[in-house]
């Protein structure tokens, strides 16, 4: 009788072991339970917030990203942002040199051979990569600062605003040691210069976030269909007015020699 209790406690455990990977008794199971939990504790969640600052044609992109629990030796990271613009932006690589120069931001383009004075409509959609810094505000942050330039629209006939979908980027991770947040939501390598300052190519692990915005949406004013008429008499009757001005003054104070 006894052996048939021993037989059918066996029993029990290995079908509870098959049953949750567990077949170790009630310690092996206690200690996977907490080894499951550390690793769950460990995966948190990456959050990035990016909004849109200022109004007008000239905004900047404001980008944040956090790491969910307090990680160790996050100082051993970088973080690359790789922001996708569309169209319908545009931004100055003279104006990011300069921020460079002042340490404002690290930032640089990707794409070239692309006109900065083009309307939306003869535009294509360009690519910038921006090293995040620490955020002095919090430990387990990081920041990215971006400016943009809104480009011009072909006028509508109803709705005096253009709408411009600003997507989430990509987010990549390199870091100087063995880090368990990369095995957590590292899914891909991608090649990118290690740093600004040279040339030098890194394996970035892209991470997996959760985004609080799913994307930005901008509107741009817009002229009109129903004012070009106005417009362009307007336009024609101030050139006209400046250029006879200008040749009066030059007529009137100009010194001529024969």
């Amino acid at each position: 009788m006894a052996a048939r209790v021993a037989a059918v406690r066996t029993a029990a455990w290995l079908l509870l072991g098959a049953a949750t990977g567990l077949t170790r008794g009630p310690a092996g199971a206690f200690t996977a339970a907490r080894s499951d939990a550390g690793i769950r504790a460990m995966c948190s969640e990456i959050i990035l917030r990016q909004e849109v600052l200022k109004d007008g044609f000239h905004r900047d992109i404001l980008i944040k990203v956090k790491f969910g629990e307090s990680i160790e030796d996050l100082h051993t990271c970088r973080l690359l942002i790789k922001q996708d613009i569309p169209a319908g932006l545009y931004v100055d690589p003279y104006e990011l040199a300069s921020l460079r120069e002042r340490n404002i931001t690290e930032a640089v383009m990707v794409s070239e051979n692309f006109d900065i004075e083009a309307p939306n409509y003869l535009s294509k959609e360009s690519e910038v990569l921006i090293y995040a810094r620490r955020d002095s505000q919090c430990i387990d942050c990081f920041q990215a600062f971006l400016p943009v330039h809104c480009r011009y629209h072909r006028p509508h006939s109803e709705d005096g605003e253009a709408s411009i979908v600003v997507n989430n980027p990509d987010l990549l991770m390199f870091c100087d040691q063995e880090f368990p947040i990369l095995k957590c939501w590292a899914h891909s390598e991608v090649a990118a210069p290690c740093a600004l300052e040279n040339e030098d190519i890194c394996q970035w692990n892209k991470m997996k976030y959760k985004s609080v915005y799913k994307n930005v949406i901008l509107q741009v004013p817009v002229g009109l269909t129903v004012h070009t008429s106005l417009v362009c008499s307007v336009t024609l009757l101030i050139t006209i007015l400046c250029s006879t001005l200008i040749l009066v003054a030059v007529f009137k104070y100009g010194h001529f020699s024969l």
